[in-house]
């Protein structure tokens, strides 16, 4: 297993994942404005390929995040979703407009995708990959290291001294995430 250090490395990773370009393709094809696969859809499979697993682990949901002040009623994430379920059918859509988001971390309006994404509670989780005219593109807001180091951490909107620091901690035991990746280090 070559150890991923570089978002070079990481786009390399998903660019030879056939269903991960599958689900680029389908998303690319919406024309969203600012839009971007992430969560989880990256995270796990980061943590697939550090603990050489043969197989995907599978996912609840896709992730997929998009940012319109416009047309901010959750009525369009649902029929995005329908329009996605149409190219691939058997994928878990899940379809959030940013610029309504911060209404659920009780913060200030986000200003683009990656300002939403930046509010994700763990760092390994607010990173984002999207396809561009054939190219892969990388957001990271936190940085790539904790990823790549199998280390879960809060991000700076949910650190302890922070009083959503309490739903960091929530998620990461309701997750459970070491139960299917061994090597992982929680931060509590």
């Amino acid at each position: 297993m070559k150890l991923i250090k570089t978002e070079e490395e990481l786009k390399s990773l998903i660019a030879a994942d056939e269903w991960m370009m599958a689900i680029l393709t389908a998303v690319e094809k919406l024309q969203l404005p600012d839009s971007w696969v992430c969560a989880g859809f990256i995270r796990s499979k980061v943590w697939d390929h550090l603990h050489e697993k043969e197989y995907r682990t599978p996912l609840a949901d896709i992730d997929v995040i998009y940012f319109d002040k416009v047309n901010s009623l959750e009525k369009y994430e649902k029929q995005y979703e329908q329009e996605l379920t149409k190219y691939l059918p058997n994928e878990p859509w899940s379809v959030k407009n940013q610029a309504r988001m911060h209404v659920v971390n009780n913060s200030e309006p986000y200003q683009s995708s990656i300002n939403g994404m930046a509010h994700f509670p763990e760092t390994p989780t607010a990173i984002g990959v999207r396809l561009t005219n054939g190219r892969l593109e990388i957001a990271a807001p936190h940085g790539i290291k904790h990823l790549v180091s199998g280390i879960v951490a809060p991000t700076p909107y949910f650190q302890k001294e922070s009083p959503m620091h309490e739903v960091y901690l929530n998620r990461v035991r309701n997750k459970q995430w070491e139960l299917s990746w061994s090597k992982l280090q929680i931060v509590y």
